[in-house]
C-alpha cells in the first residue's frame, strides 16, 4: 500500500516530479559518459603499451636499465628462451639488442635508441608491424640489399624524412575533396615549395588560411601535403663494446604510428644481425628478452616463476616497467565510484529541496494521515520512496541514455583533433572509444539508491515533526 501510494504521489505534481528527473538524467548521462570516455583512453593507453612497447614481462642482466651498458647481455639465451617458452601462459619471447645513439640525416639529428630485433619473433610478440603508415614500406619484409632501419613518425618529422610538400597534383587533389577555390588559390602561391618541417608548413598555413579554414580543411590539408621518399635514408651511430665509435647508413623500411609521441621520437628498429656486427657482438648476445603471455592477468604468477627460475636475471612485469600505467589503471576504479558520488551529491539537494516543498504543500494531509492512524514509520518510509522513486526513474532514463550514446560512439569513436598533439605527447590517442563494464551501471544503480534514501532523511523528519492537531488547521 505505502509503496503505491508513494508512486502516486510522485506524480501529483508532474511539472515538479519531471523537472527533477530530467536533472537526474542529465547528471547521470554527463558522468557516465565522461566515465565511459576515460576508461576507453587509459583502456586504448594500456592496449597499445602492452601491444607495441614493453608487452607483459621482460628480462634483462642485473643493472642493464640503470645504463644500457651494452656489455651486459644476457648469458646462455638459447637455454633462457627455451625454459621460458615451456613455462605456462607464455606465447612468445622475442629477443632484442639495445643501444642509445644517434640518428642523423644531412640536416638535422636525434638521439635515439636503437633496437635490434628478430622481425619473425617480434611479430609474434608486439603489433607495432601493424602500425605502418601505408606509402612508406613494410616491417623488413622487402628483400634489400642496404640496411634497414623502421622508424616513427615523429622522428621522421624531427629529422626531415617526412616533409611537405604543394604541387598542382595535390591542388588538383583537394579540389575533388571539395576544398573551395578560393582556398586553393591562397595554397597555389606555394605549388612546388618543399617546407623544412611540419613546424614550417604550419605556421605558414596560418598565416595564409583564416581560422575557418584551418578548422575546416587544415587536416585534409595536411594529409596532402604530407610527403615521404622510398629512397630516404638516415645515418645511425654509437660506441661499440670496445667504446669506439662505429655507425652506418641505413635506408628506411616503413615508418611506423602509434600515437606516442616519446615512443616515435626515441626508438630506431633494425635488424638484430646488423645491429650485433656494428656493435661487435656475439651473435646470440642479447640485452633483453621480451614475454607475451596469453593473458595479462598472469603477469604477476608468471612473473614469480621467472623470477625463480632466472635468479641471475632482472624480471620485471609490465607494472613495474610502467608504474605510473599500472597506478592509474589500478584507482581508475575507485576514481569512478567518487566521480559518479559528487555528481549524485550536487543532485541529491535538488531533491531535497523537492521532497522540502512536498511536505510544506502536504503539511494538513499529512497531519490528517497521522491523525487518523498513520505512525511515523509508515509517514517515513513514504516520504523516503517517493524520494527513491524520482531518483531511481531520472537514473534508470539516464543509464539507458548514456548506453546507447556509448554504443552509437564506441563503434566510430570521438575524435579529438583539437588537442591530438597534447594527448600523443602523453601516450594516448586523440580518437577515443568510449567503453564502460557492466558492473559500472551496477554500482551507480546503487548509489542513486542511496542517494535517494539520504535525500528523503531531512525532509521525512520534517514530516514527522508536523503537529497532528496543528497540521489540521493548516489553511
Amino acid at each position: 500500500m505505502i509503496w503505491k501510494t508513494a508512486w502516486k504521489n510522485v506524480w501529483r505534481n508532474r511539472v515538479r516530479s519531471l523537472v527533477v528527473i530530467i536533472s537526474v538524467t542529465i547528471g547521470i548521462f554527463g558522468g557516465v559518459f565522461a566515465v565511459a570516455v576515460i576508461n576507453g583512453a587509459i583502456e586504448q593507453r594500456l592496449d597499445d603499451a602492452l601491444g607495441n612497447e614493453i608487452s607483459h614481462i621482460q628480462l634483462n642482466a642485473p643493472g642493464f636499465r640503470d645504463n644500457y651498458d651494452i656489455k651486459l647481455t644476457i648469458p646462455d639465451l638459447e637455454k633462457v628462451m627455451g625454459k621460458i617458452n615451456e613455462t605456462e601462459h607464455v606465447k612468445a619471447v622475442a629477443p632484442r639488442i639495445i643501444i642509445t645513439g644517434m640518428a642523423n640525416t644531412a640536416t638535422k639529428s636525434a638521439g635515439v635508441q636503437i633496437l635490434g630485433i628478430d622481425p619473425a619473433g617480434e611479430k609474434e610478440v608486439f603489433n607495432l608491424h601493424r602500425q605502418t603508415i601505408p606509402g612508406t614500406g613494410d616491417f623488413f619484409e622487402t628483400e634489400n640489399r642496404h640496411n634497414l632501419a623502421y622508424i616513427g613518425e615523429d622522428l621522421a618529422k624531427e629529422l626531415n624524412i617526412i616533409r611537405f610538400v604543394i604541387d598542382d597534383g595535390i591542388l588538383a587533389d583537394l579540389g575533388e575533396k571539395q576544398i573551395p577555390p578560393e582556398t586553393l588559390e591562397k595554397l597555389s602561391g606555394y605549388a612546388g615549395h618543399r617546407f623544412r618541417s611540419e613546424d614550417d608548413f604550419e605556421k605558414k598555413m596560418k598565416e595564409i588560411l583564416t581560422r575557418k579554414e584551418m578548422d575546416e580543411y587544415g587536416r585534409a590539408i595536411r594529409e596532402a601535403a604530407w610527403s615521404f621518399s622510398e629512397r630516404s635514408r638516415m645515418t645511425l651511430t654509437f660506441l661499440d663494446r670496445n667504446q669506439v665509435q662505429t655507425g652506418a647508413v641505413f635506408r628506411i623500411a616503413g615508418i611506423y604510428d602509434i600515437r606516442n609521441s616519446a615512443f616515435e621520437m626515441s626508438r630506431v628498429l633494425v635488424r638484430k644481425e646488423v645491429l650485433a656486427n656494428l656493435a661487435d657482438l656475439e651473435e646470440n648476445e642479447v640485452h633483453r628478452l621480451i614475454v607475451k603471455l596469453d593473458d595479462a592477468d598472469f603477469s604477476g604468477e608468471v612473473t614469480s616463476l621467472l623470477s625463480e627460475s632466472f635468479s641471475d636475471l632482472e624480471v620485471l612485469e609490465w607494472k613495474e616497467i610502467q608504474p605510473d600505467l599500472a597506478y592509474t589503471t589500478s584507482l581508475v576504479t575507485q576514481f569512478y565510484a567518487v566521480f559518479m558520488a559528487i555528481i549524485l551529491a550536487a543532485l541529491a539537494f535538488g531533491i531535497v529541496n523537492t521532497m522540502l516543498m512536498v511536505v510544506l504543500e502536504r503539511t494538513k494531509e499529512l497531519g490528517m494521515l497521522t491523525a487518523i492512524g498513520m505512525n511515523k514509520k509508515r509517514v517515513f518510509s513514504m516520504i523516503m520512496l517517493e524520494s527513491v522513486f524520482l531518483s531511481l526513474v531520472g537514473g534508470a532514463v539516464g543509464m539507458v541514455v548514456s548506453r546507447v550514446a556509448i554504443l552509437l560512439t564506441s563503434a566510430r569513436g570521438i575524435r579529438f583533433s583539437s588537442f591530438e598533439e597534447g594527448f600523443e605527447a602523453m601516450g594516448y590517442a586523440s580518437h577515443i572509444y568510449p567503453s564502460i563494464n557492466a558492473g559500472f551501471f551496477i554500482t551507480v544503480t546503487i548509489l542513486i539508491i542511496v542517494t535517494g534514501i539520504l535525500s528523503s532523511i531531512y525532509p521525512a523528519l520534517k514530516a514527522l515533526k508536523l503537529d497532528p492537531a496543528e497540521a489540521l488547521r493548516t489553511e
